[in-house]
């Protein structure tokens, strides 16, 4: 990508609802917390969770204010979803994709699909895939989709399903939105961590989706919304599991911060040691420094979406480098408070639950290995004319034919 300017010139959105909500979230923590054992033992939301963050308007986030939502700015998207994952990691986990797959379908489909979604500020709910593709079949009016997909976060609290499938015979990839009754739901969540995000597989056979509820998976060309909606799916996941991160991580050195409360001064306590004094000052020193580099990344992001630019491609490399070291700083603070917490840790509870949730967070491909070597070969000076797409690291000729000779 390049600096130039879009169609949409209007400067970021900085939502005046982000203090209010905030403080209904505070409210609610408690509802959150208290249900965070019972969450993961049927493996999903409950329904006074989900009843609570329908009330506290907390799922509108990420929709388009023009349709009803609070479009919120970047780093009100973080703070947002790092008090909530702060109180559960599989509640927080199941806000970030269900608040960003329908801001997004909100922003990147027209008027009609906005009128059957969004309608009179209503919302649906949109739960869903976009890296695993099924097959899409260009027909008279829409696409017929095929495919199987898995890790479909807050499915279970969804109205509908958003799925990405490649048009072959076209050469593209596009997003399609349809009801989720329309798909055939796989209940096989059976996992380590996460397990209230209720993250199913599902499936379709020749499913028909209108055009009008369908968009190109690159897209940065919101036809509702502002400039948040100019990064693309890849950056606005980015947000979304940086924000989970800090929150997971924030509670954790907190369990730990209790814990040793609850032991100093007992006979022989491991936390009355020196070596412990200094590995949790390193973890808290780890950890606000993550943070901090997360959001001098986005005051820098955001300042260029105010300009009415899009992100060039140095910046959407160290976005992707910070989830990065965001995600797997966490870790090993995560394996920190682990080792100190000892026999606590094992048992059934808080620590353990979080310690098996921020290791499934660590596998979502957004934080993998594959992205952290394109991110280094990138700055490295290795891929010069390279450029991002979605995910990927792609190699673009460069436009001067002696710069290629070169």
């Amino acid at each position: 990508m390049t600096d130039t300017l879009v169609e949409k010139s209007q400067g970021l959105h900085v939502s005046d609802e982000f203090d209010a909500l905030m403080e209904r979230l505070d409210a609610i923590l408690p509802v959150i917390r208290t249900h965070a054992a019972r969450n993961e033992e049927n493996g999903r939301l409950a329904d006074e969770v989900v009843q609570a963050m329908h009330e506290s308007g907390v799922f509108r986030i990420g929709i388009p204010k023009e349709l009803g939502g609070y479009e919120f700015s970047p780093r009100q998207v973080i703070r947002t979803l790092e008090k909530v994952s702060y109180a559960d990691g599989s509640t927080g986990w199941a806000l970030m994709a269900l608040q960003m797959i329908s801001g997004t379908t909100a922003a990147y489909l027209g008027q009609e699909a906005a009128e059957d979604l969004f309608p009179n500020g209503d919302y649906a709910l949109i739960a869903g895939q976009g890296t695993r593709l099924g097959t899409a079949r260009r027909v008279e009016g829409g696409y017929r989709i095929t495919g199987q997909w898995s890790f479909a976060s807050g499915m279970h609290q969804a109205t509908h399903i958003h799925t990405a499938a490649l048009d072959a015979e076209a050469g593209k990839a596009y997003v399609f939105t349809f009801p989720k009754e329309q798909a055939t739901l796989v209940d096989n969540w059976d996992v380590m961590g996460l397990k209230a995000t209720g993250s199913i597989d599902y499936s379709t056979d020749d499913l028909f989706v209108p055009d009008t509820h369908v968009y190109d998976v690159a897209t940065m060309h919101p036809l509702n919304g502002g400039a948040i909606y100019r990064m693309g799916l890849a950056n606005m996941s980015g947000i979304c599991h940086t924000g989970w991160a800090l929150g997971l991580g924030r509670r954790l050195l907190d369990e730990m911060k209790d814990l040793a409360a609850k032991k100093t001064g007992t006979p022989g306590a491991s936390v009355d040691t020196q070596q412990f004094h200094a590995e949790y000052a390193q973890a808290e020193a780890k950890l606000r420094a993550a943070r901090a580099w997360a959001m001098e990344v986005w005051e820098s992001n955001e300042a260029t979406l105010d300009r009415g630019e899009l992100l060039d491609t140095e910046q959407e490399t160290l976005t992707r480098l910070m989830l990065n070291n965001t995600t797997w700083s966490v870790h090993e603070i995560c394996m920190t408070v682990y080792k100190w917490a000892a026999t606590a840790a094992l048992r059934s509870g808080d620590l353990q639950r979080i310690f098996r949730d921020m290791h499934a967070g660590t596998q979502h491909v957004t934080s993998g290995p594959v992205v952290l070597q394109k991110c280094g070969k990138k700055l490295a000076g290795l891929a010069p004319h390279a450029e991002w797409v979605f995910i990927d690291l792609v190699d673009k000729e460069p436009a001067d034919p002696q710069e290629q000779q070169a």
